[in-house]
């Protein structure tokens, strides 16, 4: 009577109560109610679940106790280094050995033939291969105390790999030749580093070689070649004292068997980058260079395996599709122009709309920590942009070079991975910062890993102090290199008394210990009226304008002003012209005013991301072809050529600064 009394009072309705109410409403509003609540249940159950990020995003590093100045990853228990992941893996070899032993002896290294599946080498069958081509090394004279650097001249495929292992089981280095680094200084390496034995992928590659060391003093002995080759090329060999062998030939395990080759860098170097675990597949393009042996040995560790693409980058959305990757690094440039595709092929202010509209919707579930490629947006508007990377891709990693806010962030949405922006060089091991899980916002490469300490020092000459959390990026840590290869003064100049590497990038601290580029040291240049230049800072704001793909600014001391050359982008030039008026040919448009117009877009984008009116450009020339790896403008991790560039397009600067002096 007291819990009737007490429900009465507190208006609360008996079950019979309930029942008879429910008993009364209409059938169709019944059959609501159902379906809300089975909506409701689905819903609960169904939902993502948000990313559990590994600390607190709001404070990312700490600083070190006695220098505030220097900080650390706060993953980290105290202030010592990660120096290995796994207590098993604290060698490139043992990486591989274990990533045979988690895989359970797996599919390792794939490759394919135009329009054929992939074809995979299990890690035992790497294992045995590499054991052979070793022993075939070591049968040839090379050793860890002796004759050990290696030469490499191939692009990407499993005989890469399986050499590669073979210099990590015998403790040999390998040292990476790219074609695009020109004959002189393919010479000056083989040299440098004293190279008596190449394995190259083509006979064209070894012609190149011989032609580099004909007539010339030279401590080449061994040509290696993975694929056929004929008696005019052992010919060529014998005239500069160089034998020319195949790489099938030391495969046999037997005594008798010649030398043979491998590749590989440093072979008991730490890991000092761990991405996340996957079991999938890693699509490697990447050259053959510090960053790739990296995230390979990443792959690698986890018992993953690894597809290749068949060497023909025009081939290469097709070997995606094949592949169907899991893990895919990409550069800068290549979301860049995924970005304008995007947009390009949006063609009407709808579709762009709808583009923005959705990746903002996309973006706000990241921000809650969740990522996804099943939501309704996915299904309507995103699904063909994923299916052109294979549908399946759940890890990136982008590096390199700075990329533009706008386009990490919505391409973060419209591929529905988790998407990681990281920071570093070849001097620590690729990469020194990384953005953490679960932090998707932009414009900054991160927090200190956990196997390094970073610190940003004075740069007086262009008003970047420490105190102000501003100044010149410094790295410590067992990821930063010894040194360059017999090359004492240039290493003195890299590293200080301390130990400390000064990469020449300015940084910035934002409040939550993450870190921020903001300028370059090395490439500064003073003008004729005094105002040091950083040309970096200001490319990677005028690249921001839709008709421009790529851009060099130039200026020096004995000029007052800053020129600039522009590749118009052929993608987004037609559209963007348009609407200026201007229509035609992209070389048609590239001769008209259009570069009036263009001009005028970057000056506006210059003064809205605060360059200061000697920071702008004065003119600029526009120019048709691309700055790429073949036409020795971009390195082979596609970054600007200063140097180079400055040389190609010295006639177009000296009419810029004609120009402007009339």
């Amino acid at each position: 009577m007291q819990a009737q009394e007490l429900l009465r009072q507190l208006r609360i309705p008996e079950l019979e109560d309930v029942r008879q109410y429910m008993h009364s409403l209409p059938t169709n509003m019944l059959m609501g109610v159902g379906a809300l609540a089975a909506l409701t249940t689905y819903w609960y159950a169904t939902r993502p679940k948000a990313l559990k990020p590994p600390c607190d995003l709001n404070m990312q590093s700490v600083a070190m106790v006695g220098d505030g100045y220097v900080r650390r990853s706060i993953l980290n228990n105290d202030d010592e280094h990660m120096t290995h992941y796994y207590s098993d893996a604290r060698t490139m070899y043992e990486v591989f050995l274990r990533g045979m032993r988690v895989s359970n002896d797996g599919p390792c290294l794939g490759s394919r033939k135009p329009n054929q599946p992939y074809e995979w080498l299990s890690y035992r069958e790497v294992a045995d291969k590499a054991e052979c081509i070793g022993s075939a090394l070591l049968h040839r004279g090379h050793s860890q105390t002796g004759d050990k650097h290696i030469g490499i001249f191939s692009q990407n495929r499993p005989e890469w790999t399986i050499s590669e292992l073979a210099c990590y089981t015998y403790s040999l280095v390998c040292v990476p030749l790219y074609d695009t680094l020109g004959l002189e200084a393919i010479e000056y390496i083989i040299n440098q580093a004293a190279v008596s034995t190449v394995i190259c992928d083509l006979a064209d590659k070894a012609r190149l070689i011989l032609d580099c060391v004909r007539g010339k003093e030279h401590t080449l002995k061994t040509i290696v070649l993975m694929e056929a080759f004929d008696e005019e090329l052992v010919d060529r060999g014998q005239q500069s004292g160089i034998e020319i062998l195949s790489l099938k030939d030391v495969e046999p395990p037997t005594p008798e068997d010649l030398a043979l080759i491998c590749f590989t860098s440093g072979t008991t170097g730490v890991c000092a980058l761990i991405l996340l675990s996957f079991n999938g597949h890693f699509l490697f393009r990447l050259p053959p260079s510090h960053t790739s042996t990296l995230l390979q040995g990443v792959i690698l560790v986890h018992g993953a395996r690894i597809g290749y693409f068949q060497g023909d980058i025009r081939l290469l959305m097709d070997d995606l599709k094949t592949l169907q990757p899991t893990v895919f690094p990409v550069v800068p440039r290549l979301l860049n122009r995924m970005f304008d595709k995007i947009f390009g092929q949006a063609n009407t202010p709808l579709k762009r709309w709808l583009l923005v509209f959705a990746s903002r919707r996309k973006h706000a579930e990241m921000m809650n920590g969740v990522v996804r490629k099943d939501s309704l947006w996915d299904k309507l508007i995103f699904q063909k942009v994923q299916n052109s990377l294979g549908g399946r891709v759940r890890l990136m990693i982008t590096g390199a070079a700075p990329v533009s806010p706008t386009v990490l962030t919505f391409l973060r949405a419209a591929l529905g991975c988790q998407f990681y922006e990281g920071y570093g060089q070849t001097e620590c091991t690729a990469g020194c910062t990384m953005s953490m899980p679960g932090d998707w916002t932009a414009g900054h490469v991160g927090a200190p890993l956990p196997c390094n300490y970073v610190k940003l020092v004075d740069v007086t000459e262009m008003n970047y102090f420490a105190a102000n959390g501003e100044g010149e990026v410094c790295v410590k840590g067992p990821n930063v290199f010894k040194g360059y290869l017999n090359d004492p003064e240039k290493t003195k100049e890299a590293l200080d008394q301390d130990g400390w590497l000064h990469t020449g990038d300015i940084g910035k601290w934002l409040p939550n210990g993450i870190l921020k580029i903001v300028d370059r040291k090395k490439h500064i240049f003073k003008l004729a009226q005094g105002e040091y230049i950083a040309p970096e800072k200001v490319e990677n704001i005028y690249i921001r304008s839709d008709p421009v793909a790529q851009i060099f600014v130039h200026g020096d001391s004995l000029q007052a002003c800053l020129v600039g050359i522009v590749v118009p982008d052929p993608d987004s030039l037609p559209g963007w012209a348009k609407k200026k008026g201007i229509e035609g040919s992209y070389l048609e448009m590239c001769a008209s005013k259009l570069k009036n117009a263009i001009l005028e877009d970057i000056l506006r984008l210059g003064k809205e991301g605060g360059l200061k009116s000697f920071e702008q450009v004065r003119d600029i020339s526009l120019h048709t072809e691309m700055f790429s790896v073949q036409n020795g403008l971009l390195t082979p991790t596609l970054k600007a050529k200063r140097t180079d560039l400055r040389g190609h397009f010295r006639e177009q600067i000296d009419l810029l600064y004609a120009k402007i002096k009339m």
